[in-house]
């Protein structure tokens, strides 16, 4: 059995599969497992290394075997990186597959809702109704337009002479109007008085009365 068979549970070849939810799922227990042996052996190696460095020139041995441990250390590290990698992809692919699966089923569950939908459907007759909707909406346009149009019963008139007697209207109240302001014609005019008015004395005689009175008042004066 192999080793991926080890850990999705793979059984005989009558087995059920795995979900890819249940795949994915120990694939992440896997990753968890392996880093953390990374780190295990990352602590070994840091360990290893110490000793081959205190024992470097007391004891040359002990330091050579401190060095076997942690290239070993490092081996399996670097086998531990490749796994993780290729599981890392894997349960990325497994994830894409997932997501693929149910965009997929959704897509179906639309299209047969669709299909439902357009059961009863026929698209030839469709295509009369949409004929009848836009036949009624241009009858509905025709009869708004006649309505709209005024009502004149057939009869036109001239505009020229319509204005010519719109002119003769207004003059005659105009006419109409200025009598009303200066009053009736046959009004009768006031009398010219019969008494006559009295003469002015001429200039002369006045300046001689003037000075008839001065001589008066300077002899009374002496």
């Amino acid at each position: 059995m192999s080793l991926l068979a080890k850990i999705f549970g793979g059984g005989g070849k009558g087995g059920k599969g795995p979900s890819p939810q249940e795949a994915i799922q120990k694939l992440r227990e896997t990753e968890e497992m392996l880093t953390k042996k990374q780190e295990f052996l990352e602590k070994k190696i840091d360990q290893e290394l110490q000793i081959a460095k205190k024992n470097g020139t007391k004891n040359k041995r002990a330091a050579l075997q401190a060095l076997k441990r942690k290239k070993r250390y490092e081996k399996q590290l670097a086998q531990i990186d490749g796994t993780l990698s290729t599981i890392e992809f894997q349960r990325e692919a497994l994830e894409n597959a997932n997501t693929n699966t149910e965009v997929l089923k959704n897509m179906g569950f639309a299209a047969k809702a669709m299909k439902s939908a357009h059961e009863n459907m026929d698209i030839d007759k469709v295509d009369d109704l949409m004929q009848d909707i836009t036949e009624q909406q241009e009858l509905a346009q025709e009869i708004s337009d006649a309505i709209s149009k005024p009502v004149g019963f057939g009869e036109e008139f001239d505009e020229d002479e319509l204005l010519a007697e719109l002119d003769e209207l207004e003059q005659e109240e105009l006419d109409k109007n200025l009598l009303e302001i200066g009053g009736p014609e046959n009004a009768p005019l006031p009398n010219v008085p019969s008494t006559s008015l009295p003469s002015r004395p001429a200039k002369k005689e006045e300046d001689e009365d003037d000075m008839e009175d001065l001589q008066r008042w300077a002899m009374e004066a002496m």
